[in-house]
């Protein structure tokens, strides 16, 4: 502890911890500030490149959620968390072990996210080099711990949803994220990337259809953070998606038949109207 925080500086939550003494929130860890304009910036060098991941961490930062800590202890002090974390501490190692993923039976979800994770050429541990290039520091307690499920299991909403990797496809698990756990930088992330393909690239393509689905699904699905994803993995895929009310993505897939009708790639959107994100830039 750092002898420079007087007793006076904490509160209830600093105390809070699990069985094995592992703190709710580490006391050294900075209080949350609401930085909407900071957010705002860093959404404008998104849009520059959509694959500085690093950008999307500093809105999330930049944004932080009130029912945030709620949530973590909702799960982390209660017995079914605690049993997650002990079987769970830390998804990466267990998500690109795909040797053992492959082991599970043809239609589970074990190989559907090996599949898009080979395709795309994307690891765990990718995200989360990603995520550090934020230069947020870590923390040994649960909000870290919840923090990082949520983080780790992006790509696999990605293959329980059928979104794709597209400039649309993140939007609407961005949408769905906030469903499962509403935060304004899911919501800025979400609707505001969504308008803003929206104007640059003019078509009859019903994106806000698309998002709005994406939205409604996050909310009538069970959020995955409390979900073991041992478990999730070994289950079959189709099974999986009528279980927790994940439709077919309806209008993501009409967005992309507009879009091909139009001659347009729904995977090279933005390269496509480069001069217009260069004039928006």
């Amino acid at each position: 502890m750092n002898d420079q925080i007087s007793l006076g500086a904490f509160t209830s939550v600093d105390f809070e911890s699990a069985r094995d003494g592992t703190r709710l929130r580490d006391p050294r860890r900075p209080r949350p500030r609401y930085r909407p304009f900071a957010a705002f910036g860093h959404f404008r060098e998104l849009l520059k490149d959509k694959e500085n991941t690093a950008e999307v961490f500093k809105i999330y930062d930049a944004l932080p959620s009130g029912q945030f800590v709620p949530r973590v202890r909702e799960l982390a002090l209660s017995p079914h968390g605690e049993a997650l974390r002990a079987s769970e501490p830390f998804l990466p190692p267990i998500l690109d072990d795909h040797a053992a993923l492959r082991r599970h039976p043809e239609g589970t979800v074990a190989h559907a996210y090996c599949d898009f994770m080979e395709r795309e050429g994307l690891t765990a541990a990718g995200l989360v080099e990603e995520s550090e290039k934020s230069g947020s520091q870590s923390y040994d307690d649960l909000i870290q711990w919840y923090g990082y499920r949520q983080r780790d299991t992006h790509d696999l909403m990605h293959v329980l949803t059928g979104y794709g990797r597209d400039a649309l496809g993140e939007q609407c698990v961005l949408l769905f994220t906030h469903g499962q756990s509403p935060s304004h930088g899911h919501l800025l992330l979400g609707y505001a990337g969504a308008l803003h393909l929206k104007r640059l690239v003019r078509s009859e393509a019903p994106v806000m259809k698309a998002v709005r689905q994406a939205h409604r699904t996050g909310k009538a699905c069970p959020p995955l953070v409390g979900l073991s994803i041992r478990e999730l993995l070994g289950k079959n895929l189709a099974e999986v998606r009528a279980q927790f009310r994940i439709p077919d993505p309806h209008w993501y897939r009409v967005c992309h038949h507009v879009w091909r009708q139009d001659g347009i790639d729904p995977y090279d959107l933005l390269a496509q109207q480069g001069d217009e994100v260069a004039a928006v830039a």
